[in-house]
């Protein structure tokens, strides 16, 4: 019980970004919240228009299983790349839908 509550006082007043810093997850982290919310946001803006995942995969021109790996987020896509090219380039990957 003590080494918990001095885990605990140890981040007391510290951010959520600092604590998974010490953790060495917040990289991770913060492409999974990253990769999570691009696929909240294009559901999102598919059922605003009304598309269905078929008709969107048949835009994008390719196939609805494709498309459903794109929005897992849990799936490996491109970002990841994107961010590791922008960190050798000394910026960091900001991705927003419109």
């Amino acid at each position: 019980m003590e080494t918990t509550n001095n885990c605990i006082s140890a981040h007391i007043g510290s951010s959520l970004d600092d604590f998974l810093k010490e953790e060495g997850i917040f990289e991770q982290t913060q492409t999974q919240a990253v990769k999570e919310m691009i696929a909240w946001q294009l559901t999102q803006a598919m059922a605003a228009q009304s598309l269905s995942k078929t008709r969107m995969a048949a835009m994008l021109q390719t196939s609805r299983s494709q498309l459903d790996r794109l929005l897992d987020p849990h799936s490996d896509v491109t970002l990841s790349t994107l961010e590791r090219a922008a960190a050798l380039v000394g910026r960091k990957l900001s991705i927003t839908l419109v």
